[in-house]
């Protein structure tokens, strides 16, 4: 009973009921972070392998692969999104951040949902732990219990976003050497599928993810894909323009049967000068937005220079006249 009401003291009429809800939400916390990092079972795993209803049902259950994690597998319905085309989408987002797993589109939206209910947990905490002798309105406290789960659920989608550009920029700045390594090898003897592999071999150290793309195509070529296909899937996973260009380029170069060093050499050289005009851009941008930071600088410290005097001098002024 003591206990009891010293958390009616603290926290309000409703203390017991909040503190029990925490830890409640703690406990469920803990428990699907342990579900999720629990090893899955080698005899599960040898049964659904061996069952020959689960290989016939392969083919059509395209998200059940079965070196996925078998415990986000099992909530697999409330962490992917059930049409085909958002799906699709959201891989290929975050395919184009840099996130390669099976269950990257799993762990996106788990990770939504988990950030949501601490922002939700924590604003309750501020507000009926904290500052439980304060009185707040219904806006106040949407403001702060409301908001930081928003937050949370934003977040991982505000994190991918800024991958995904962070991702583009370094594939477009290791583009243009990419074609002048091919162009190189093309024109020592080398075909288009063994020059990508070179050049994938020597961007690992500088560019590792447009190395990682080139490291695809290769091995989609050797393994007998489309051409065409293998390129096209190239330019939608980068999503850079160059790029996509690039395999227009090709395509119509094997198309019509024209030289691929001569596009090479072509495109490799727009791509160089394109370089050039993005670095002079960039350097005009430099003085404009340099201008705001000089002003909040250098305009404060002047005016306390030139005026300050004078305003001390009226008040001195001020002071022998009382």
């Amino acid at each position: 009973m003591n206990i009891l009401s010293g958390l009616e003291n603290q926290l309000g009429p409703f203390g017991p009921l909040l503190v029990l809800g925490f830890f409640g939400f703690a406990l469920i916390a803990f428990a699907a972070i342990y579900l999720i990092r629990q090893p899955e079972d080698p005899l599960k795993k040898l049964q659904r392998n061996i069952a020959p209803e689960t290989r016939k049902s392969a083919s059509k259950e395209r998200l059940r692969q079965n070196d996925r994690n078998e415990q986000l597998q099992k909530f697999a319905t409330f962490l992917e999104p059930q049409d085909a085309e958002e799906l699709s989408a959201m891989e290929l987002k975050l395919r184009q951040a840099g996130y390669l797993s099976k269950d990257a589109v799993r762990f996106f939206f788990f990770a939504q949902l988990a950030l949501a209910l601490i922002g939700l947990a924590g604003g309750m905490f501020y507000v009926y732990v904290l500052n439980a002798d304060m009185t707040f309105d219904t806006q106040q406290l949407l403001i702060r219990i409301v908001g930081p789960g928003a937050v949370g659920y934003m977040l991982p989608k505000y994190w991918v976003t800024r991958r995904v550009e962070e991702r583009r920029q370094k594939i477009e700045q290791g583009f243009p050497d990419s074609l002048d390594m091919m162009l190189v090898c093309v024109e020592a003897g080398q075909s288009l599928d063994q020059s990508i592999v070179r050049v994938a071999t020597e961007l690992r150290a500088s560019f590792p993810d447009l190395a990682y793309e080139f490291e695809i195509v290769a091995q989609e070529m050797k393994a007998g894909k489309d051409k065409e296909k293998v390129l096209r899937d190239m330019g939608t996973r980068c999503g850079v323009q160059d790029i996509s260009s690039f395999v227009t380029v090709m395509i119509q170069s094997q198309s019509f049967g024209t030289s691929i060093a001569d596009a090479l050499r072509v495109y490799a050289g727009e791509m160089r000068d394109k370089r050039v005009m993005r670095a002079e851009e960039a350097a005009n941008k430099l003085p404009v937005k340099m201008t705001l930071a000089t002003m909040m600088l250098t305009v404060p410290p002047l005016l306390i220079i030139l005026v300050g005097p004078s305003v001390q001098g009226i008040l001195n002024m001020g002071n022998t006249g009382n």
